[in-house]
């Protein structure tokens, strides 16, 4: 049942599409089907395997300023064990694979300059009601015993936590599809399907789908989804490389990453920003971050890269000298000029909704945004402001094109 021109319908009944099968396509598809609504996933390629299976699965605070992508971090990571006890409840083995770790975070400066933007950028986040403390070099010896002891200043954030990407995505579709929902994947978009200027469908390669609600899910292909369908954003794909040593004994007990890596997320440089983030894995080998560039959908992992990260890493652990570099990935995060996600009803063509934009932090931000848009799209208030993420905003949409195409909607 549509209630209002936007397409918010009461989710009981209502038949919602969503375009893409990574980590916020499974989130939204999870929670739709909780609230009743008949969901399908159209996915390109496979599940979980662009943005997702290139990620580190990070659940953070750390990184986050004050403002409203810091509110919705800290919503959807009281989200995280709600929605893992519910599926746990529902699909043990599934919620086992998601591999949840509380372990927090430490941010270190290893410069006086960063000591003193880290002491300003904690406070800043206390006074946000952020968790953090910070720790003298004893206790930061204590809790990283091979970190480097070159060390200006570190601040502990206990909230910082980390899945298993692709076995959270999993874990959450899987859900859904218990649930009812249908998943369709190699099942590309290639046109809107539209009636009396309303979105009520897409043309797929597998043929024609109808929906009350159209959900554009697609991580970095997003921008060129919506072009598809009539109603561009400003969504572009941002590189980032990883590295994985050999399995190792234990040995990083945090994410740990140099203060720098904040900068490196907010930059809007298309050029190469690297930073030192080091975490464990449950199987032993570590993950060595971070690097960001914007190479259009240019897929080749770039020596450069790799090396900046290598560098870094080793900066911080210097035990990781002897270690062997088992492999090496990379993968597109859907970038907006703004920082800050897409979530909300598109302003220009009724039906569509967007979830996107969230570059590296789609999994930690994943829940929080799920229960969002299902709280926008049955028209009740959520309990974080969707406002700053509207579709209509100028880092989403030109602003001669905003104007001429429904702003006085909004």
């Amino acid at each position: 049942m549509i209630l209002d021109s936007f397409g918010a319908a009461a989710l009981a009944g209502s038949d919602v599409l969503i375009i893409g099968g990574g980590m916020i396509g499974c989130a939204l598809a999870d929670r739709l089907t909780l609230e009743g609504a008949s969901v399908r996933v159209c996915e390109a390629g496979g599940l979980a395997s662009g943005t997702t299976a290139h990620g580190e699965g990070n659940v953070l605070i750390s990184d986050k300023g004050p403002g409203p992508e810091l509110e919705l971090a800290r919503y959807s990571r009281g989200l995280w064990p709600e929605v893992l006890e519910r599926i746990a409840a529902l699909l043990p083995v599934e919620a086992a694979a998601v591999e949840w770790e509380p372990k927090g975070g430490i941010v270190v400066a290893t410069t006086e300059a960063g000591a003193v933007a880290l002491d300003e950028f904690a406070r800043g986040q206390r006074a946000a009601g952020v968790r953090c403390e910070s720790l003298d070099a004893d206790q930061l010896a204590a809790a990283e015993p091979a970190l480097t002891r070159d060390v200006t200043a570190s601040v502990y954030y206990p909230d910082d936590a980390q899945v298993q990407p692709v076995g959270a995505a999993a874990a959450l579709i899987g859900s859904a599809v218990a649930a009812g929902a249908i998943v369709e994947t190699r099942c590309a978009v290639t046109g809107p399907i539209i009636e009396g200027g309303r979105l009520i469908g897409v043309r797929t390669t597998s043929g024609f789908r109808y929906a009350d609600v159209v959900i554009n899910a697609a991580g970095p292909w997003s921008g060129p989804v919506s072009e598809i369908l009539g109603a561009p954003i400003a969504v572009k794909p941002r590189r980032g490389d990883v590295l994985i040593t050999a399995p190792m004994p234990p040995t990083v007990f945090h994410k740990v990453y140099d203060a720098d890596y904040v900068g490196a997320v907010g930059s809007s440089d298309a050029a190469l920003q690297s930073s030192a983030v080091v975490e464990s894995t449950r199987g032993g080998p570590l993950l060595l971050g971070s690097s960001r560039r914007q190479c259009g959908f240019d897929d080749r992992i770039r020596p450069d890269s790799l090396a900046a990260i290598a560098r870094k890493a080793l900066r911080l652990y210097p035990v990781l000298a002897e270690v062997a570099i088992m492999r090496a990935y990379g993968g597109f995060r859907p970038y907006v000029d703004d920082h800050l996600p897409v979530i909300g009803p598109d302003p220009r063509l009724p039906g569509l909704w967007h979830a996107t934009g969230h570059e590296g932090a789609g999994i930690g931000l994943s829940v929080g945004t799920a229960r969002l848009l299902a709280d926008a799209v049955a028209g009740r208030p959520g309990e974080v402001d969707i406002a700053p993420f509207a579709v209509g905003r100028p880092a989403v949409i030109a602003v001669g094109e905003y104007l001429s195409q429904g702003a006085s909607a909004l």
